[in-house]
């Protein structure tokens, strides 16, 4: 499932551990969803969708 993390995040100049501090996971874990190795809960996507200002629908495509 392609998405848009990466692209968000450094619009916003966030970096990897202040977005997963934000949404409470470690860095690696962004760095996983980033880069398509781990799907998110769903949870977590609304977290990541809310933080990044957008909708979850817009964050992940597939």
């Amino acid at each position: 499932m392609e998405n848009k993390i990466r692209t968000l995040r450094t619009r916003q100049n966030l970096t990897q551990q202040e977005l997963a501090d934000a949404v409470n996971v470690t860095r690696q874990t962004i760095n996983a969803i980033e880069n398509n190795k781990y799907d998110p809960t769903l949870s977590l996507a609304f977290a990541l969708a809310k933080q990044l200002q957008t909708t979850v629908d817009n964050l992940f495509q597939h």
